[in-house]
């Protein structure tokens, strides 16, 4: 395979002829106490697969991209985890959620040991002990339209003046993120793994905006098969209601190209909205609580659980209406299993690598 040719952060580059910490060093305190620093772990042989698979260069590319993974549940998690693993080298964490029992059976970071932690924070303990030279940046908020271009700024290492800092000034609309050519002509890449309908707009919009490369999961909950992981445009995602809810805002809010014909006649070849996607090619499993009344009623006995497509309130045979199925994937809503969701996340996360690569053949292009 021709080489790939990319400078690289000299932190990035570490090689096993760096010197060890003395052991006559006290050990660090606090939170990353007895993770291994960027001199200690030798990085050219835990990354150097990427160059025998890609060529030589690769990793050095990778070292470079900047990511940000928003949402790290059990999608986001394992996509955090494989960039990780691909020794790309800065990370952004975005959530607000802290790890739950019932996040165990699918999610990377939710372990005993890390119950009741910040997502983001067991994450970035993760990705710092898997990859010592990563810059992990974590940022304690959900995405929303208010503060999604601060995000991408952190991400992109810039302060509200364009320098290399990592202020962020709480001003800026989204409209003008103040984010330069950071990494190359289409800057960091976004990875959109919430789950969330205004969320994924904000994002979709902001990336458009600016140029940036985004990818958008669809659910992942309620779904058996893995196999039926699709990648494509977002015009032609199917069985998944939380790309359909987008699609429909995206043509009736923010001018993207319809479906349909003037007068809703059919398109004999729908066009693309230029919005990549994953979806799984499947209908979605109803929880058997969510058809059966009786448990529908005990399980959703808190206010604010009724989910989209969820069979509609009815009446009991004592006359009281029955709350609506909950929703999610919270352990009383849509059922889950981590062979699809990190399926999902992994897919995510090459999906990255691979637009990194190819931007990087792009500037210097293959002999």
């Amino acid at each position: 395979m021709s080489n790939l040719t990319s400078s690289i952060d000299p932190a990035c580059a570490a090689r096993s002829s760096l010197t060890r910490p003395e052991a006559s060093k006290p050990a660090p305190a606090g939170p990353g106490a007895g993770l291994p620093t960027a001199l200690d772990a030798d990085l050219e042989r835990r990354f150097g697969g990427i160059d025998r698979l890609y060529g030589a260069g690769a990793w050095h590319v990778l070292a470079r991209l900047r990511v940000v993974v928003a949402g790290i549940g059990g999608v986001g998690s394992w996509c955090a985890e494989a960039l990780a693993r691909s020794g790309v080298g800065a990370i952004t964490l975005v959530d607000m959620d802290h790890i739950a029992e019932s996040n165990v059976n699918r999610q990377a970071h939710a372990l005993g040991s890390t119950l009741g932690q910040a997502k983001i924070s067991a994450m970035a303990a993760r990705v710092r002990d898997i990859n010592p030279a990563c810059q992990v940046h974590e940022i304690d908020d959900f995405v929303s339209a208010e503060n999604i271009a601060d995000i991408l700024r952190t991400a992109a290492g810039r302060d509200a003046d364009g320098g290399t800092g990592l202020g962020v000034s709480a001003d800026v609309g989204a409209g003008d993120t103040g984010v330069g050519d950071a990494d190359g002509p289409s800057g960091p890449i976004l990875l959109d793994c919430t789950d969330q309908v205004p969320a994924k707009i904000a994002m979709i919009l902001t990336a458009r905006a600016q140029g940036w490369p985004v990818l958008v999961c669809g659910g992942a909950g309620g779904k058996t098969d893995a196999l039926t992981l699709r990648a494509g445009d977002l015009s032609v995602a199917t069985h998944d209601a939380l790309l359909a809810r987008i699609r429909q805002q995206l043509r009736q809010r923010h001018g993207y190209p319809k479906g349909g014909a003037a007068g809703g006649r059919p398109r004999h070849r729908v066009p693309r909205m230029g919005v990549p996607c994953l979806w799984l090619d499947q209908p979605v499993i109803l929880p058997s609580a969510w058809a059966d009344p009786a448990a529908a009623c005990a399980l959703a006995s808190e206010p604010g659980t009724a989910a989209p497509g969820a069979p509609a309130a009815s009446a009991s045979k004592a006359g009281s209406a029955v709350p609506a199925a909950p929703q999610g994937l919270s352990c009383a809503g849509y059922g889950s299993i981590v062979t699809v969701t990190a399926a999902m996340g992994l897919t995510a996360a090459n999906w990255a690598i691979q637009q990194a690569l190819v931007r990087a053949r792009q500037r210097a292009p293959l002999a």
